[in-house]
Order: C-alpha cells, then sequence, then structure tokens
C-alpha cells in the first residue's frame, strides 16, 4: 500500500480469494493444452504477478496446415444440419455460460489483468451474442424470393452458403469476447473456424472452446494454433477461405493485403483514437461518471474506449473538478474478487508505451491531473488511470493510440467546433456525445465520421446493442460485427433462378427483330407498372 495521498487507493483483498495456482491447476491446463493443434511448447503469463500460469503446446506451419484439413473434413458435415440445428448449439452455450460463468471470469481476470467487473462485461457480450444469433441465425440465412428478369415466368432465391472454413486472429485485451462472440455467428452460418488467439491469454479461449463443445459443436469444426504472431498469423490468413482480424491498424493492412491476393474476403476490427464530447448543456455528474467507465475500463486497454476528451469552455472547470475527483478515487486491485475499479496492464510493451506517452506530454508541457505513475506495489504492470491537460499535436498522445489508461483533455467553444475537433484523426471507430438535449446529440452524432456513436455512455451502448452493426471507419478498419452484417459476411450469396414456361430469347416462331421489339414493349409496360 502506498503511503502517497496522491496516489490510488488499492482495493483490499477479500479473505479467501483464489490464487493463479488454485484456478490453473495441472489438471485443468492439461485438459485444454488438448484442444490445441501443435507440438511444441510455449508458455502462458499473469500480468497481476509476471507467474507462469499454464504451458501450452505451441503450433508450427505444419501444425496450421493439419487443423485446416481437419476443420474442412468436419465442416461439410456441420454446414448440413440445418440453421436451428446449429443455432440450438448456441443457445445451450448461452446457458452454459451462465451458470459456469466464475470459471472463466477467473481466466479472464488471470490472463489479461482486468478487474472482475470487467472481465464480466465480456461474459455479458459473449451471451448476448448466443442468444441474438441462436434466436436470429435461422431469419438471417433463410431464402429470399425476388421478383425475377420476366415476371411470373422467372422464379428467383437468394440462398446463403457457407464460405467454408474461417481463419480468426484474436487479440489479447478481451480473449473470451473478441476469440468466441465473433466466431458464433461464423458457426451458425455453418462453417468450421481455425483460430489463432494470442498464446498469453488462450487459456480463456480454449475454456470457450470446450464449453461450445459441451453445448453440441462438433470438436473438429473449432480448431485452435498457438504461436508468435509473424509466424503463424500469416499461415492462419493463407489458408482461411474468409478472415476475420481484430488488431493494430499496421497488421491490419498487412491482413487485408494478403487476403487480396487470394481474393478472399476480411473483416478488420482495428485501431482508434476514440473522443468523447460533453457539451455545454450535459449532466456533468452523469459524464463525468461516463468518462470515469468509457476511458479507465479494462485499464483503457479496449479498442472503443476514450483517448480524447473535449469539453465546452462554459463547462470545463465543472466537470473536471467531477472527473478527476472520481479518477483519483478509483481503487486498483488483482483479487480474483469484484471490489477494484481497475486492473493492470497487460504486458511489459503496454506498459512501456503508456509510459513513454505520458513522460513525453509532460515533458513538452502538459499537465497531470490525475495518475501519471506506475504503480508496482501493487503489481509489476499497474499504472494509474490518467488525466492530461494542455496536450498539443507536437506530442506523440496526440494522434497515437495509446491503448492504456490515460486521456487528454480539450476544450472547445461550440459543437461544430468539437465535431471538426473530434473528426480530425485518421480513425474512425467509436465516439461519445453527452448532453441533456436528445435531438442536439443526434444532431452532433451524424456529423461526426466513425462507426458507432454513443448517446450519454462511452461505448457500452452501441456494443451491447446486437441487432445493430459494430465496425470502424477509416484507418479503424472494415466490416462490422453484430447484426446481419456479423453473419452474413461468414456467407456467400448465391442466387438460384428458375426460368419457367418460356426461354430468355426469342420463342414461340419470333425472328430477332420480332424479340428486340417485344421486349422493348415489355420493358416499358414494366417501368408504368412500376415494377422494380
Amino acid at each position: 500500500m502506498t503511503d502517497s495521498k496522491d496516489s490510488n487507493p488499492v482495493a483490499p483483498t477479500p479473505a479467501g480469494a483464489r490464487t493463479a495456482a488454485d484456478v490453473v491447476t495441472p489438471e485443468l491446463a492439461a485438459r485444454l493444452s488438448r484442444g490445441v493443434v501443435g507440438s511444441g511448447s510455449t508458455a502462458c503469463h499473469t500480468p497481476f504477478t509476471g507467474e507462469k500460469l499454464a504451458d501450452l503446446p505451441e503450433s508450427t506451419p505444419e501444425d496450421v496446415a493439419t487443423a485446416f484439413d481437419r476443420a474442412r473434413a468436419a465442416q461439410r458435415e456441420w454446414a448440413d444440419r440445418s440453421v436451428r440445428q446449429r443455432a440450438a448449439v448456441l443457445l445451450r452455450f448461452h446457458d452454459l455460460v451462465l451458470t459456469r460463468q466464475a470459471e472463466v471470469l477467473d481466466l479472464i481476470q488471470l490472463e489479461t489483468g482486468k478487474t472482475r467487473l470487467h472481465a464480466h462485461e465480456e461474459v455479458q457480450a459473449v451471451v448476448v451474442a448466443a442468444r441474438h444469433y441462436g434466436r436470429k441465425a435461422p431469419a438471417y440465412l433463410r431464402p429470399k424470393r425476388h421478383q425475377g428478369a420476366i415476371p411470373t415466368l422467372t422464379q428467383v432465391r437468394e440462398l446463403r452458403q457457407p464460405r467454408g472454413v474461417i481463419g480468426q486472429i484474436a487479440p489479447w485485451n478481451y480473449p473470451f469476447e473478441l476469440s468466441i462472440g465473433d466466431a458464433l455467428p461464423a458457426f451458425a452460418a455453418g462453417n468450421a473456424v481455425v483460430m489463432k488467439p494470442d498464446t498469453e491469454t488462450a487459456l480463456t479461449a480454449l475454456w470457450a472452446r470446450e464449453l461450445l463443445i459441451e453445448a453440441g459443436l462438433p470438436a473438429d469444426v473449432w480448431q485452435i494454433v498457438l504461436g508468435e504472431g509473424p509466424v503463424i498469423g500469416p499461415e492462419v490468413v493463407q489458408r482461411g477461405d474468409y478472415i476475420s482480424f481484430t488488431g493494430s491498424t499496421r497488421t491490419g493492412r498487412e491482413v487485408a493485403q494478403s487476403a487480396a491476393a487470394r481474393l478472399v474476403g476480411c473483416s478488420l476490427e482495428l485501431g482508434g483514437k476514440n473522443a468523447m464530447l460533453v457539451l455545454d448543456d450535459a449532466d456533468l455528474d452523469k459524464a463525468a461518471a461516463g468518462a470515469v467507465r468509457g476511458c479507465f475500463s479494462s485499464a483503457g486497454q479496449l479498442c472503443i474506449s476514450i483517448e480524447r476528451l473535449y469539453v465546452h469552455e462554459a463547462v470545463a472547470d465543472a466537470f473536471l473538478d467531477r472527473f478527476v475527483a472520481r479518477t483519483k478515487a478509483m481503487r486498483l486491485g488483482s483479487a480474483l474478487a469484484y471490489g477494484a475499479d481497475m486492473g493492470s496492464l497487460v504486458s511489459a510493451n503496454q506498459l512501456q508505451n503508456v509510459t513513454r506517452h505520458v513522460d513525453e506530454a509532460v515533458a513538452k508541457g502538459a499537465t497531470v491531473l490525475a495518475g501519471g505513475k506506475a504503480r508496482p506495489d501493487i503489481g509489476p504492470l499497474f499504472y494509474e488511470p490518467t488525466i492530461l491537460d494542455g496536450v498539443e499535436s507536437p506530442m506523440a498522445i496526440c494522434g497515437e493510440e495509446t491503448f492504456g489508461p490515460v486521456v487528454s483533455i480539450y476544450r472547445f467553444t461550440d459543437a461544430e467546433d468539437a465535431v471538426s475537433l473530434a473528426n480530425a484523426t485518421p480513425y474512425g471507430l467509436n465516439s461519445s456525445v453527452w448532453s441533456t438535449s436528445a435531438r442536439r446529440a443526434r444532431a452532433v452524432a451524424t456529423r461526426l465520421r466513425t462507426g458507432t456513436v454513443n448517446i450519454n455512455e462511452g461505448y457500452a451502448s452501441a456494443y451491447g446493442s446486437v441487432k445493430a452493426p459494430m465496425g470502424g471507419m477509416g484507418d479503424s478498419g472494415v466490416g462490422r460485427r453484430h447484426g446481419s452484417e456479423g453473419i452474413l459476411k461468414y456467407t456467400e450469396a448465391q442466387t438460384v433462378a428458375h426460368q419457367r414456361l418460356l426461354p430468355m430469347a426469342p420463342s414461340l416462331g419470333m425472328s430477332h427483330e420480332q424479340y428486340a421489339a417485344f421486349m422493348t414493349r415489355s420493358l416499358k409496360a414494366l417501368k408504368t407498372l412500376r415494377f422494380r
């Protein structure tokens, strides 16, 4: 426990709280390891202490090829099941997750360093996606009738065929939601998946695979490979019939180029430098509480978290009084229990990047309003939630994604000014608008160039609304998860047209000229009759 009155307090550890050794037993590690296609050896660690959690198999390029072979063989039988049968697996999985959530909450915390409440956000997101696609997949994938070229003579149906085997590369920051959450619609659509999760957070993905198999998914339909990203990642991208990637913009460009060279589709959720706008009529208490959630959930290691906070100059001082006070009161902790408000960063690289951004900004004139320092007294990778004022464009933190518990404060004079400032970035993932006027907030929202906009919330309301699409613009990616787009992207559209009675050609003794004249009259009539 630090003695500095300017430091965030430490959340107490409840009596009898579990440890890493209590959760990741040799038996659990051995059982989950059987889900990896690989014969080498690697390990995962907990950021709370740096200690090793488990030894895991490491995959080779040959192992990736084997995983795809197994997945392709299993996919054909899986696709032959009805959509409702496949969807029923998701609904059973939904119930299993809620019943056994304590198991995965422990794993998420140990592998990512986040608090239990933030880990529970992943549970919520996964079960909502499971419920949604478990209920809606049959409707999304149902054959659709379309008007044919010649009414009554041409009957057309649009079918949705699975793409085959999806290559998925999942990140470390949300190992449950961004692994199984993105895979569920792929399975519902009749695909198999070969996934490469981050090795340091692989136990969570392996637990999810085990539970989905218990819910009825054939084991070979979901293959998992592990290894260094530059070695194993390209092998997954080179073999998938469609690629799902969540990660950095730099790597996303490489994935897109590789997929394009093979003429296969891809969806990419990439980086963000997300903005929150506090208008002059905002409820400042609610906005300050929302800023804490939006900026510091999962220690800011969330693609849609807020890193730029624009506040109208008329309310800036009053807002900052509230926001700074709430931020300084946040409790830091590592217990596998509810109670802490923020956890650890996930790696030394993340800590180094956060420290570099803050230290450089301060050296160039920025002011620390809260936080601004590491907390090794709690754990090797803890860093306090930090608010910076006086940030200017020469500072790296102004334009680069920090991906940590740091937010920069900027002031604006009117809403148009705020919109221009918020849009002055190549990223376009998420944004947030705070106002007591819904009409005014919506008007501002429509001018923000981001895939999702939250009004009077930081990120959760848009992300949690799974019937609506979620994704980025600009350098924040292409494609969408959730809603119809989140499942249809894993399918190929197929048009089946049945021509009846007469061909699409001269018939009944017509000459070419007579056929052309007949079709000309028919096309004019169809327009007059308002056929589409």
